[in-house]
């Protein structure tokens, strides 16, 4: 009953934008494939990971072919703004300043985010040391706005951010504690590093977890992308392919 429900909502949402015109027979989804777990380039040049699994899954719910647009994080919403993809799926996180450009769809997973640096790093280290971040997150405006006396080094990748640590040059990394467990620590570089400090999850900066990006205006769009969400949670295809990355729910409560 469920499966059904959550297909009957799709199936409304679509019909109505069909009749509105609205969405095309298919969509670009701009997506960044430099984040592992959630989205990782491949020797072959293909995108792979959660978010690009949950992509397709979630265009297969919704009945439309979908290709995706490897961008840059730092172009990824001028591209969306300027037409170059209809949809941002890229772990991006709903938040305020975000919102008053483009819009969201429900949350689709939550995680919270973490410092990471050599075994033994303290909070009080860090706050004399060097803080790596991608450059234009939520971790850059955290870090800016809690701690803003420590010295900021911004990266165009999380994985610049790793080498940095492992070279020496910043002594801790701020970002998604999950992203960074699977990415890097749980891999041969990351061995010496762990976390430490507690974890954050503050709504003025990290935002009511990760979502959709649409342009405004598209609700249907919008509206479509959130039902195919609750779609794939109630059939289980959202367990199965959160299975295959984590040993936890990281959809989150």
């Amino acid at each position: 009953m469920k499966r059904i429900f959550g297909a009957a909502l799709v199936a409304s949402t679509l019909a109505s934008t069909l009749a509105t015109g609205a969405m095309a027979q298919s969509l670009n989804i701009c997506v960044e494939g430099a984040y592992p777990p959630f989205s990782y380039t491949e020797a072959s040049g293909e995108v792979a990971g959660f978010d690009i699994d949950i992509a397709n899954a979630l265009c297969n719910e919704m009945g439309y072919d979908c290709t995706m647009l490897k961008t840059d994080w730092d172009g990824i919403i001028p591209a969306l703004l300027e037409g170059k993809c209809d949809a941002i799926i890229a772990s991006m996180s709903i938040t305020p300043d975000r919102m008053e450009v483009i819009d969201f769809t429900a949350a689709y997973y939550n995680s919270p985010a973490a410092f990471i640096g050599a075994d033994g790093m303290t909070m009080e280290a860090m706050q004399a040391g060097v803080v790596g971040v991608q450059r234009g997150t939520i971790h850059q405006d955290f870090m800016e706005g809690e701690f803003p006396d420590v010295e900021l080094r911004l990266y165009g990748t999380q994985d610049e951010a790793y080498l940095d640590l492992v070279a020496g040059r910043v002594d801790a990394v701020m970002a998604d504690s999950v992203a960074m467990d699977d990415g890097f620590l749980k891999t041969e570089a990351g061995e010496g590093y762990g976390f430490f400090g507690e974890s954050y999850s503050i709504p003025e900066y990290h935002g009511d977890g990760a979502g959709i990006g649409v342009r405004k205006g598209e609700e249907a769009l919008r509206d479509a992308f959130s039902a195919a969400i609750a779609a794939i949670r109630e059939s289980g295809e959202y367990g199965e392919i959160n299975d295959r990355y984590f040993d936890f729910d990281i959809y989150g409560g």
